[in-house]
């Protein structure tokens, strides 16, 4: 766990060196971070937590559904991604779903999420993923130049911090919804839609430090359950927009099972080395 991935660590404080100490973490200068009794640390400096973090519900209700392997496919092809990495890094790691399929061989991964909740399950998700709790728009508690790949999936994007972090020959692997994404549940239950623009926006927030490598859309076609639905609107970003009693009477109307349609696109993205 945190011993696997303690070299490639910095101190959120002073940005030095980290060691793991029994059941602590602390640095040459002595700031020192409690190993949670789960097995992750957290690295969050100053006492607000910030109010993006993923709630209990929401966790359990993405842990559910990609337990059920709803979303299989798609952490198949980030696997592919990954196969010649050492280091493995996942901004917003969520439960760790992705960087645990993703892990190829003996690679370590690093798991960064601002939500508790959900890093208590990415610390059990796989025996070699050190997990953190991090707030992606701060500076990562990653050392420069120290992570072969890093993941983006569904998650707050750092473009100076995720430069800093990759090594000069590392992938950037950013995995955004895409238009389609969740058809026809968007439009029967009001869930929040995808911005049209996002594209755009993503090239023009990294083009300053990275350059496009490549991009492949990805669409799965689901039968999903009532309880698979609800799970899937529960997990994302239309649960803090979403009445759940509304949800609930929204999701009756529907077949049992009902299809919906997952779409993605994963964009790679290299350094530009000045």
């Amino acid at each position: 766990m945190l011993a696997d991935v303690i070299d490639h660590l910095t101190c959120p404080v002073c940005r030095e060196r980290l060691a793991l100490a029994g059941g602590t973490v602390r640095c040459e200068r002595g700031h020192s971070f409690d190993v949670a009794r789960q097995g992750y640390v957290s690295m969050l400096t100053g006492s607000a937590v910030p109010g993006t973090a993923d709630t209990p519900a929401m966790v359990a209700a993405r842990a559910d559904f990609l337990a059920a392997g709803h979303y299989a496919p798609l952490a198949g092809r980030l696997a592919r991604l990954c196969a010649d990495a050492s280091v493995v890094a996942d901004a917003g790691a969520g439960t760790g779903y992705y960087l645990a399929h993703a892990l190829p061989g003996r690679a370590v991964g690093i798991a960064l999420d601002v939500s508790r909740h959900a890093i208590k399950r990415a610390a059990r998700a796989h025996p070699r993923i050190g997990a953190l709790v991090a707030d992606v728009w701060r500076p990562l508690p990653v050392r420069d130049a120290s992570v072969d790949v890093l993941l983006n999936v569904f998650a707050p994007r750092n473009p100076s911090e995720f430069a800093r972090v990759l090594r000069p020959e590392g992938t950037l692997v950013v995995v955004t919804p895409a238009a389609g994404h969740l058809r026809p549940l968007v439009e029967r239950l009001g869930l929040l839609s995808v911005d049209e623009d996002k594209e755009r926006r993503l090239e023009a927030a990294f083009g300053d430090r990275f350059t496009k490598a490549g991009r492949e859309d990805v669409e799965i076609t689901l039968d999903l359950s009532h309880p698979a639905v609800e799970a899937v609107v529960g997990m994302g970003p239309s649960a803090w927009h979403t009445d759940p009693g509304t949800l609930a009477e929204g999701v009756r109307a529907l077949p049992d099972p009902v299809r919906v349609t997952a779409s993605f696109q994963i964009t790679t993205w290299t350094r530009k080395l000045s």
